[in-house]
């Protein structure tokens, strides 16, 4: 018999969107940065030539491509570019400690690397470190940023081909994209995305955020967290426009907002809330604004607020593992006959499952469902299109992510009646500030490094603006001294500035009969009368 199977099938691909858009809307606004715009036509011929130069400089399938960048559009051809070669993109978190991203490269094994010079302070120290990176090159998008030494990135691209450059992706479960976890029992996780996994969840984002060929798309959500929630891709798919922005910064969004007709942003609930207690936010907007929130569960007030100027808003919950967001709060009709209060109540909670994953669980510790009563407490688990490929290089860590054929998130929650899900709490300490996620354990560990600590245990106390603040009760060896300040500091030697405490408490610690540091006895004395949402 005949075999027809390409005539039916052929593999999924994120690297589709842009050979489709870059052909139908060939004219077209794709990027604005700026003063700076490019066209689909534009945008695709800058990829082909960041592919061909990556290809004439030894790049082959398999490969890893390493970006140290900003939301700046060198960040956003990498997600094509990177891809048409075949090899795999690792964005890396420009907020990392040069130690921090010694280990990323280094564990990737990252053969090209590219560094924004703003960044290039970060990289000097590490370069005779650095175990498998053969190539350096420089975006200089700052006119006072310092090179380190290789290629600048625009004289890189000018010696690619601008022609349509030849791929095919043979397996749609090809790796495209390693998004490393923030770590929380020790070093970070590489979460391995696919084309397959990618291209869905990038149809998934364009219904949750409701994206068209008129949406104007503002990247106040960095691209190198899950891809960007694979906005990257998703946004390029329905043909419309990318305003890139190099920091966010609350005058400058609201600003953008304006002048280039923005009708949607993704960010943490501590972006909105900036936005929000900025002196240029509008008590009404002139347009429609969808905002999609996540990174941390936002608090009913801030959705009340949001709603209020005239925004609307759509809360969504994932994981890195779940390349960004895996479950959506829809809309239902007859919320619409609640008061604002109400409405907002029920927008706060996580919800159900994207069109493209499937139906979200949780469970008891025998992987049963918990009574859909709004109060039983049970780890939230997930399956289906738009959940991880498995961690690199780590599969003791991938089968137990995996157990029982699920992924398990480590997060706590309730299941409603009407099938929405709520969080109620983070397994394992982790505390959530500004939506970036911090490993408590990882703190203790950076802290014991000094050696004037006997003990640590750090926990997330409350914090107006981001959600949640790192504090550290230390006891210290006898005869020891050392002040607050002079420990905060030697912390943000050892690991991210955003990682370390803000507050630190010389104590004794309370402990079990056995001498376990209870952190419980600590938390309740800071959330005393407050609600922790996470």
């Amino acid at each position: 018999m005949e075999d027809k199977s390409k005539t039916y099938r052929t593999s999924l691909t994120p690297l589709s969107f842009l050979e489709r858009s870059a052909r139908v809307y060939a004219e077209k606004t794709a990027v604005i940065y700026n003063e700076k715009r490019y066209s689909y036509r534009e945008l695709s011929e800058r990829v082909n030539r960041l592919a061909s130069a990556l290809k004439n400089n030894g790049l082959q399938a398999g490969d890893r491509v390493a970006f140290l960048c900003p939301n700046i559009p060198a960040m956003l051809e990498a997600h094509y570019g990177i891809l048409q070669v075949g090899a795999i993109l690792v964005p890396l978190n420009i907020r990392l400690s040069s130690t921090e991203i010694k280990y990323l490269l280094n564990h990737s094994g990252a053969k090209f690397l590219f560094v924004d010079t703003e960044f290039s302070s970060v990289i000097e120290p590490i370069l005779a470190e650095l175990e498998t990176v053969q190539h350096i090159i420089n975006i200089q998008d700052l006119s006072d940023g310092k090179p380190l030494k290789g290629q600048e990135y625009e004289s890189f691209l000018a010696s690619g081909n601008p022609e349509p450059f030849s791929f095919h992706v043979e397996d749609e479960e090809a790796t495209i994209s390693i998004n490393y976890t923030s770590g929380t029992t020790g070093n970070p996780k590489g979460v391995m995305y696919t084309h397959r996994g990618a291209y869905l969840n990038a149809l998934g984002e364009g219904f949750a955020s409701q994206f068209n060929s008129e949406s104007v798309y503002l990247w106040t959500l960095p691209m190198f967290h899950c891809n960007g929630w694979c906005c990257t891709w998703g946004v390029t798919a329905l043909g419309a426009t990318h305003v890139c922005l190099r920091k966010v910064d609350p005058e400058e969004i609201w600003k953008l907002i304006e002048q280039e007709g923005v009708t949607h942003l993704n960010g943490a609930p501590v972006v909105l809330t900036a936005m929000l207690n900025h002196a240029d936010r509008p008590k009404k907007l002139k347009k429609s604004l969808t905002i999609t929130t996540a990174g941390a569960p936002p608090s009913p007030t801030l959705i009340e607020q949001i709603r209020e100027i005239g925004a609307k808003v759509v809360h969504v919950y994932g994981l890195t593992e779940t390349y960004g967001p895996h479950t959506i709060c829809e809309t239902q009709n007859h919320w619409a006959d609640l008061d604002a209060k109400e409405q907002a109540l029920l927008f706060a909670r996580q919800g159900v499952a994207y069109v493209i994953a499937d139906p979200v669980r949780v469970v008891d510790e025998q992987m049963q469902d918990v009574p859909a009563d709004g109060k039983t407490l049970g780890e939230v688990i997930m399956r289906g299109n738009n959940v991880m490929k498995g961690y690199y290089q780590n599969p003791e860590k991938t089968a137990e992510a995996f157990q029982g054929g699920w992924f398990h998130s480590g997060d706590m929650g309730v299941m409603h009646p009407d099938g929405y899900i709520e969080l109620k709490d983070r397994s394992k300490d982790i505390i959530i500030t500004g939506g970036e996620n911090v490993s408590s354990i990882e703190v203790e560990q950076a802290i014991y490094r000094n050696p004037a600590v006997l003990e640590v245990a750090v926990i997330g106390v409350p914090h107006e603006k981001w959600g949640e603040a790192v504090k550290a009760f230390v006891c210290l060896k006898e005869g020891a001294q050392i002040t607050e300040k002079e420990l905060i500091e030697f912390c943000r030697n050892e690991i991210a500035h955003y990682k370390c405490p803000t507050t630190i408490e010389f104590t004794t610690l309370p402990k079990t009969a056995t001498g376990k540091i209870q952190k419980f006895v600590l938390r309740e004395k800071e959330w005393a009368g407050q609600q922790r949402k996470i």
